[in-house]
């Protein structure tokens, strides 16, 4: 069974219809990249999935139960973290403070905090094991604005990931970062998903690390689904080559490396 499933989504703004009768499956475990070029629908799509949206049709199904509708807080709570493109930090927080709301979200034992205290306690102590997994613990202490682009990008993922979510949206995690820092990404996203058992879908315009990472690739045009496949088969789609990739792109190595 999917651990995802979104059959027949649209989502209409006035006249404008943003996405249209879209289907899409997310199996556990997988690396699905979604891809198209911009105002393809690909953030609306993650917006739908999310609650963020209400769609105007369609249907969205997480791990077999009907979340079409609901709460943002309510489907994250249930298993669903999100990176959004243009980040979500509390710049008047420290680091450290700002993994900690994610921790808050991951689900615990009923009972099993015996204060609010002691609950904060095991928050904080759950987000330096975070930041230190994402070798930021000597930064735990520094305001959000003191830190590098690339360093913020961490701390948000570290931040969704002390949830403990199932799910991980990510939303071109790779935009401002340089090419040593892209490299380091996917060499945490592989490990990400051996250590935490994650399910991960993808929303990025990096081709080279779309084609390394991805199991499997949808390609969005128009607010439609123009196309699905294998990295290799999505390389030679005539269409997606016409819409997005271009007539002149370089193939790129698709095997693990």
């Amino acid at each position: 069974m999917p651990l995802l499933e979104a059959n027949g989504l649209s989502v209409t703004f006035g006249g404008l219809k943003a996405l249209a009768d879209v289907d899409l499956r997310i199996d556990t475990g997988e690396l699905l990249a979604v891809i198209g070029p911009n105002g393809a629908g690909k953030s609306t799509l993650l917006n739908a999935l999310t609650g963020l949206y209400k769609p105007s049709a369609g249907r969205v199904a997480f791990d077999g139960k009907d979340i079409t509708g609901m709460r943002p807080d309510i489907i994250v709570r249930g298993g669903v973290g999100r990176i959004f493109q243009n980040g979500k930090l509390f710049r008047r927080l420290s680091v450290v403070e700002n993994v900690m709301l994610g921790a808050a979200i991951a689900p615990a034992p009923a009972g099993s905090f015996a204060s609010r205290r002691h609950a904060e306690a095991a928050w904080r102590d759950a987000a330096l094991q975070m930041l230190e997994r994402f070798g930021l613990a000597s930064l735990a202490t520094r305001s959000i604005d003191s830190l590098s682009y690339g360093n913020r990008r961490l701390v948000e993922m570290a931040k969704v990931l002390a949830g403990r979510p199932r799910l991980l949206l990510l939303d071109e995690p790779a935009a401002g970062l340089n090419l040593g820092e892209v490299e380091a990404l996917m060499t945490r996203l592989r490990q990400l998903r051996a250590d935490h058992d994650l399910t991960i879908l993808l929303i990025e315009h990096n081709m080279s690390m779309v084609m390394r990472l991805a199991e499997r690739i949808v390609v969005l045009n128009f607010g439609q689904k123009l196309a699905e496949g294998t990295p290799a088969e999505i390389q030679r789609d005539p269409r997606v080559l016409e819409a997005y990739l271009g007539t002149g792109y370089e193939h790129v190595e698709v095997q693990p490396d």
